[in-house]
């Protein structure tokens, strides 16, 4: 099993949804994070005032797969969350050793769906 997780910018999260759904993958977790790249402050302008943003909006999605599904899943969220610009954010995969339903007791692969 694999864990994707990805930071993305907020407005990008409906066409990264549509694209995962299109792979059939529905369990999601999303959360509103602040942070900084390497990019540090970006200026904006706001009714001809100029101001600087250290820490960032951006969404993290995180989704556990099967290891054959990860490369799909990662292509799907480039594609969808990228407007070549910078800050775009990052996408990164982890290894996961077990997951366990704690409803059901369920764990490994079938614990996933």
């Amino acid at each position: 099993m694999t864990k994707v997780e990805a930071y993305i910018r907020l407005h990008v999260l409906k066409q990264v949804q549509s694209a995962l759904e299109e792979l059939h993958i529905s369990g999601l977790t999303v959360t509103e994070v602040r942070g900084m790249g390497h990019s540090k402050a970006i200026t904006h302008t706001f009714r001809g005032s100029q101001y600087d943003t250290v820490l960032n909006p951006r969404l993290k999605i995180e989704a556990l797969v099967h290891d054959e599904e990860a490369d799909a899943v990662v292509d799907a969220i480039l594609e969808a969350a990228s407007t070549g610009e910078v800050g775009d954010g990052k996408i990164i995969t982890y290894k996961v050793d077990q997951v366990v339903r704690i409803r059901t007791g369920e764990r490994g692969d079938t614990a996933l769906k």
